[in-house]
């Protein structure tokens, strides 16, 4: 996939694209119906697949100082558009430019002019322009005055219940993780580099990879099954696990961060790339009055996880529920 963070130049190559427009936040099963209609268009037409969504998204930028809300980052966003097949990513800079941009001038100017594209592909919910004026009736009335085609999509819904990202950041922050998954279409991951911490897990036989909770949803805090995916280093490939979010109140208050024990694992990943996927919540975070009792309450949540991560529980675990 083709990443264009820079819309000064397009190749000609990209012109005539079929693109879904949104900020896709979490590549959930709804988003995933998106991409679908608009490969199979590309197809039909003989023309590149892409994606038009926006950095940082305009919730962050309009509001710099609110929870972080995200499910996924720049990154992690590209990596599950990369795996839909998606052939171009237009990552646009969502800044003072774009967010003055009147709705008529978002058509005319950028997916007209700009991008050249050939057909649209948006959810019925989708809106854009300054004060976010347009919508998909109006893209569809000035795409016919451009030759712009435009597919408007019915959202998905489970048990009468429309999938959106909304509905799994609730989830996430309750520790519901089957329910987060189900929209998902996969577990939710946290993605970072591996810090280095305290070293408190090393003096207690545990030893954790660190990861700051940095520009991603904070989910509920407490211990989780986990399975970890190492993507960088020497030690490339997965493991399970069981980690903990919180603020690690028995030593302390501190910035809340993610801290995971991989099972039988001796390795140094201090610097490398993980991927957590949080499979089971386990219990609330507690603060314990000695170092014996936490470490005795961590045997039993590394028995609890090895159960919860069984291989027939998690292959099973998101089908027929």
């Amino acid at each position: 996939m083709d990443i264009l963070r820079s819309i000064d130049t397009i190749p000609s190559n990209f012109n005539g694209s079929v693109a879904a427009i949104g900020n896709f936040d979490g590549v959930h099963l709804g988003h995933q119906k998106v991409f679908q209609t608009t490969k199979e268009i590309a197809n039909l037409s003989q023309a590149p697949s892409s994606v038009i969504t926006f950095e940082p998204h305009p919730r962050e930028y309009f509001q710099p100082q609110s929870k972080q809300f995200r499910l996924t980052n720049s990154k992690s966003r590209a990596k599950e558009l990369e795996s839909q097949g998606i052939d171009i990513l237009f990552e646009l800079s969502f800044d003072s430019r774009l967010a003055n941009m009147s709705a008529l001038e978002f058509i005319n100017e950028l997916l007209h002019k700009t991008l050249q594209l050939s057909h649209v592909v948006v959810g019925k919910d989708f809106k854009f322009g300054n004060r976010r004026t347009g919508d998909y009736k109006m893209l569809e009335a000035q795409g016919k005055l451009l030759g712009i085609g435009v597919s408007s999509l019915e959202l998905l819904q489970f048990d009468n219940t429309t999938c959106s990202s909304t509905l799994i950041r609730e989830a996430i922050t309750k520790g519901e993780m089957k329910k987060a998954a189900q929209s998902l279409g996969r577990w939710f991951t946290i993605v970072g580099i591996v810090q280095s911490g305290y070293k408190r897990g090393r003096q207690l036989g545990y030893p954790t990879a660190n990861l700051n909770l940095e520009r991603v949803i904070h989910p509920q805090n407490g211990i989780y099954g986990v399975m970890v995916n190492v993507m960088t280093g020497p030690y490339i490939g997965r493991y399970k696990g069981v980690a903990s979010i919180g603020t690690n109140p028995t030593f302390g208050v501190h910035n809340p961060n993610l801290e995971t024990y991989l099972f039988d694992f001796d390795g140094d990943i201090y610097g490398e790339e993980i991927e957590v996927a949080l499979i089971h919540y386990l219990r609330p975070e507690i603060k314990f009055e000695t170092s014996e009792m936490l470490i005795d309450q961590m045997r039993v949540d590394c028995q609890n996880a090895q159960l919860v991560l069984g291989e027939n529980q998690l292959q099973l675990s998101l089908q027929n529920e």
